[in-house]
């Protein structure tokens, strides 16, 4: 609803009357609603002629989907066998499944792309498999963008089989925490001493009973905003701002915003 102004040389007083007891009801004319867009998008536009290049907005989420809003995350996992490259050359980890995903996506088989800048919580989880009479060992490391990450290596040493057909087993898994601008990739690279060595998967067993035990698992999770808040006013001129957010896929996120100056 829009609410009355005063002319300029003023009104009569039934007319300030009105207007005076709207403003003491709350009712100060300088409020809206914006729904974020979709598509991923990580801006979107207020278009209010009552917003000046001073102007404080305020916004507070109104939706259940805006209630909700969570800071990017994601799951990947790999669900097949991936053999050790040559000994010597490098290979990235295969990832072939979205567990669960939000701001964060696969772009080939091995990249992670995320859509905001942040600190994120990289963590990887390696099924390690030995086939050989020989204990070896996995050198695994993370890479942005796919310059390798300074002092970011972890060796894991993986025990000699324990007789033909039953290999040995290490899981590898490593947590660190790193810098992204939006559009930036993470890779888990690695190399072994044996091509013995492997990543392997296991389907789930009926028998035993239990799950799946996927090859790879990586999670991402961002934890440090880059503002004060998750979803602000970035940038205003007159009649209009441009409010900053997580990438969203979600419909009806649906915030209220107050204008004040």
């Amino acid at each position: 609803m829009m609410f009355r102004t005063l002319p300029v040389y003023g009104a009569d007083p039934r007319a300030t009357a009105d207007i005076v007891n709207g403003i003491m009801n709350g009712k100060t004319n300088n409020t809206g609603l914006i729904t974020l867009e979709t598509g991923n998008a990580t801006t979107s536009t207020i278009y209010n002629e009552r917003i000046s290049r001073d102007s404080v907005i305020i916004l507070v989420p109104l939706s259940d989907a805006a209630e909700a809003d969570a800071a990017p995350y994601g799951s990947f996992s790999n669900n097949t066998d991936q053999l050790s490259p040559s000994v010597g050359s490098t290979a990235v980890v295969a990832l072939d499944t979205t567990e669960e995903a939000s701001g964060i996506y696969l772009s080939d088989t091995s990249r992670m792309n995320v859509r905001n800048y942040g600190i994120y919580n990289v963590q990887f989880s390696l099924q390690l498999v030995n086939n050989s009479n020989d204990g070896h060992y996995a050198d695994v490391w993370f890479r942005v963008n796919g310059t390798d990450v300074v002092r970011s290596a972890s060796r894991f040493d993986i025990p000699a089989r324990k007789s033909a057909g039953n290999p040995s087993h290490v899981i590898g898994t490593v947590n660190v925490f790193l810098e992204l601008q939006a559009g930036d990739y993470v890779e888990i690279a690695g190399t072994t001493s044996s091509t013995d060595v492997s990543l392997e998967y296991y389907p789930a067993d009926i028998v035993i009973p239990r799950p799946a035990i996927p090859a790879a698992i990586v999670t991402l999770q961002y934890i440090a905003p880059s503002a004060s808040t998750n979803v602000y006013v970035s940038a205003q001129s007159n009649g209009v701002a441009t409010v900053t957010h997580f990438a969203n896929d979600t419909a009806n996120k649906t915030y209220g915003y107050v204008i004040v100056g």
